[in-house]
């Protein structure tokens, strides 16, 4: 069966300008001409996925027969082949080997950190100050991570490398996906500024292992990382490899989460009503003490509030790479055909959900959303690969929104510009912080 090729190709450039240009509008299109939509990056030729059944057999069902694709390729100069980028039995292994740090234990020591950290940002803060939400969140994303990672703070060099290279990367990379392949061995400014960045990034990770002993527990991710033996071989991480998970791990456990932390303020502050319910939720769990790990599953409105923030402000783009040859819906598929689905248009996807323009925490109280069919919902990904920090992330988001609505109101002090690369960007963020009873 013939695929239909999206409207708006260019010779050379194939669907990268419709791709740059309006990315949400032209992904979002797509489902009107048909299940499997054939897409090209310059020469390139993708297959662009809208129906959730065949994204689901792509992660879950069928995952065995994908590998990790273009995008996440684009990225290895700068993460190694640390968790999110490796593939087959190297990437069971690795992830088998990292587990252990994601338990119930090891969150409960790091929920105790995110609380110090966020206590000590809000206390920062002075009543009717205007504050760039983003870039509080962000440092505050940092620190929880550093403290997670390593066990203490990142020092301040860090923290501001960090918080320069990271989002730089992660835009820049996101140019090499969408761009023919020959664009990224061009002496451009842009190829210079990636490598720049990346340099300098793993400049930061190695002074931060330097010096660390890795026989020795420390309570830290770090440790568990150095301490880490596999079941089968014995075997245990070389230092590259940790050197790879570390980049990986401050780069996911930064980015994705300041942004949702950023935009669940940015959307409370708009719905003083729901953050209300927040707040009163809050109350009556917490009663005035700090919020610990144990807490979360009391706090199901919250929760709710985080789910609408991932499906509304989650992953733009995904790409996977055909491993063998497979049959997805009509079309076969060979080794070495590059697929692609965005998470984000399925999660505003009129189809399945209601409204999906209007911010609504309460829609993941119906039976409606229950019933969702697999594949609809999923900003951590699924399957294999599902995001082994999913958990560490919503407890952060949770604990640091109980921590910040006990005390305070955010206000927007004006409209936010979005740009998007993996995710949405704020281009700032004033907020003008009130307390909580003015």
């Amino acid at each position: 069966m013939s695929v239909r090729v999206a409207p708006g190709r260019w010779p050379l450039l194939g669907h990268t300008l419709a791709l740059v240009r309006r990315p949400v509008r032209f992904t979002a299109g797509l489902r009107e001409h048909g299940d499997v939509v054939k897409v090209s990056l310059g020469p390139l030729q993708t297959y662009f996925l809208t129906n959730p059944e065949l994204i689901h057999r792509v992660l879950v069902t069928d995952g065995s027969s994908f590998g990790t694709g273009i995008m996440f390729r684009k990225f290895r100069p700068y993460a190694g082949n640390g968790l999110a980028l490796s593939d087959g039995p190297f990437h069971r292994r690795q992830r088998r080997l990292m587990l252990p740090a994601f338990d119930r234990r090891h969150l409960c020591r790091y929920a105790e950190g995110w609380v110090r950290a966020t206590t000590a940002l809000t206390e920062s803060w002075r009543p009717g100050e205007v504050r760039q939400i983003d870039a509080d969140m962000q440092a505050l994303a940092m620190t929880n991570v550093g403290e997670a990672l390593f066990g203490t703070e990142l020092g301040e060099a860090a923290i501001r490398e960090a918080r320069r290279s990271i989002p730089l990367v992660i835009r820049l990379g996101m140019y090499r996906v969408l761009s023919p392949g020959f664009v990224e061995k061009l002496p451009l400014p842009v190829n210079r500024r990636f490598d720049e960045a990346t340099t300098r990034m793993k400049e930061v990770v190695h002074e931060l292992l330097a010096g660390r002993d890795a026989g020795t527990d420390h309570g830290d991710l770090l440790s568990t990382l150095l301490l880490a033996q596999d079941a089968e071989t014995g075997e245990r991480m070389t230092r590259e490899q940790v050197h790879d998970e570390v980049m990986t791990l401050l780069t996911a456990g930064t980015e994705t989460t300041a942004l949702i932390l950023a935009w669940a303020c940015h959307e409370l502050g708009r719905r003083p009503g729901i953050a209300d319910r927040v707040r009163a939720e809050v109350d009556q769990v917490l009663g005035g003490r700090p919020v610990t790990f144990d807490d979360l599953p009391s706090l199901p409105y919250t929760g709710q509030v985080v789910s609408e923030v991932l499906r509304m402000y989650s992953l733009w783009i995904l790409m996977r790479r055909t491993e063998r040859e497979i049959d997805l819906g009509q079309v076969r598929l060979r080794p070495g055909d590059e697929v692609m689905f965005s998470p984000l248009a399925l999660h505003t996807d009129p189809r399945y959900w209601d409204h999906p323009d209007v911010f609504d925490p309460d829609r993941w109280s119906t039976d409606r959303v229950r019933s969702l069919p697999p594949g609809v919902f999923i900003p951590f990904g699924n399957g294999s690969r599902h995001c082994i920090g999913h958990l560490f992330a919503r407890a952060e988001v949770v604990i640091g929104l109980a921590t910040i609505l006990a005390r305070w109101r955010l206000e927007p002090d004006g409209p936010v510009r979005v740009r998007y690369t993996t995710i949405a960007y704020p281009r700032g963020m004033p907020m003008t912080v009130r307390p909580r009873n003015y």
